[in-house]
């Protein structure tokens, strides 16, 4: 199958790792793949923004950027026009975006499928954490791409009800969660050279971009009332809120029992998940599939969790995670105090957490054949033109 894949990511961060990962599984089960995106993240590391994008956004009254935003749609939609007439895919992928119709335009007018990649509803997440200066042309523009692709994939039952919501029919939709790449992170090679000796260690782990909401000051707080040195506290990123975690350690004598690494490239990711024993997922937005939780899974980590029903779809307190109850101030505490005296329980719940990942097919291999199937479906009743 020739597949269009079209995005428009300019950051290189958890976003474009799920780009790379289906293009990847495409390409290895035969397909042909062409890509229309911004060039701005191709050559960039890991971990960094979106470059002159950013800058443009933070510098232009907010409602000229939007307006950009959609502009954008009509060069884009120029730019998969040539693609589509000398690559004549059988079908095209995208991975939508706030103010950009660009690929259903394409869509209808050659008349070719098109898959609709959910990730967040994100007219409603932008109006709420940044604000929207052109309301009902984003809220327009949202559920003009929903309601228009052949059919669309929410990476959760909890964001599919967002599209049914606004009428998508539910023959349109396909919940698809995030996955894992089995190649990759089944198989964690060296230690990390500049972590310490963990030896005899409890690591406890936390993976991403550490903000004050996420609470990790309870984990030191935790380590400092068990009053065990064999506690160990590994955070794999950076942020805002980790040198208020130092201050915090110092404070409470824990300065030898946290390490910080840094923004870590991918192919480097699975050796430090794999020092972990304890793997904490402490908050997360309602509707996402969070992809380090997949990762925890995968290396079959004791996930502590909470217990959201976007959670939920993928973990079962006591089975392969113990999750806590965000209406209650101490819950997350009271769970993982009670999974750091019970070394049998970490046992038990690592060994089912690599269970799930075959149990609920959560790989991005099965993904990709998911996707190839639901063309296959649409291409049987669907009249190509170019």
């Amino acid at each position: 199958m020739k597949i269009l894949y079209h995005h428009r990511i300019a950051s290189k961060d958890g976003q474009y790792v799920h780009v790379e990962e289906i293009i990847n599984a495409l390409t290895k089960q035969g397909h042909e793949i062409k890509i229309v995106a911004p060039q701005v993240a191709e050559n960039s590391d890991f971990g960094s923004d979106g470059g002159w994008v950013d800058a443009l956004k933070a510098k232009l009254p907010q409602f000229v950027y939007e307006l950009l935003e959609f502009s954008y749609s009509f060069y884009a939609f120029i730019k998969l026009s040539m693609a589509i007439l000398q690559f004549k895919p059988d079908v095209i992928y995208e991975r939508y975006n706030l103010f950009f119709p660009a690929g259903i335009w394409a869509s209808k007018v050659f008349k070719i499928p098109l898959q609709l990649e959910v990730n967040a509803p994100l007219y409603q997440e932008r109006k709420k954490y940044d604000g929207i200066s052109i309301d009902w042309l984003a809220k327009w523009s949202q559920n003009y791409c929903w309601r228009q692709a052949d059919k669309a994939l929410p990476v959760t039952n909890v964001l599919a009800d967002y599209l049914r919501e606004i009428g998508v029919k539910e023959e349109n939709i396909d919940v698809i969660p995030n996955g894992i790449n089995k190649e990759s992170f089944y198989a964690p090679t060296t230690i990390p050279t500049k972590l310490p000796d963990l030896s005899n260690k409890t690591v406890i782990g936390f993976v991403g971009f550490v903000r004050d909401w996420h609470g990790l000051d309870r984990v030191l707080t935790i380590m400092k009332e068990l009053d065990d040195s064999s506690l160990f506290f590994l955070i794999v990123g950076d942020g805002p809120a980790v040198e208020r975690l130092k201050q915090q350690a110092k404070s409470l004598g824990l300065s030898e029992q946290i390490f910080v690494s840094g923004i870590v490239q991918r192919a480097d990711m699975p050796n430090w998940v794999a020092q972990m024993e304890v793997a904490l997922q402490p908050d997360v937005v309602a509707y996402a599939s969070p992809l380090k939780m997949l990762e925890y899974l995968a290396l079959g980590k004791a996930i502590v969790a909470p217990d959201t029903p976007n959670i939920k779809e993928l973990l079962t307190d006591e089975e392969n995670s113990v999750l806590f109850d965000i209406n209650q101030k101490d819950s997350f505490s009271l769970q993982l105090t009670k999974l750091l005296k019970s070394a049998d329980l970490r046992q038990k719940l690592g060994v089912q957490a690599a269970k799930t990942i075959e149990r609920k097919s959560l790989t991005w291999e099965q993904n990709a054949k998911k996707i190839v199937q639901n063309f296959n479906i649409l291409l049987s009743c669907a009249t190509k033109k170019y």
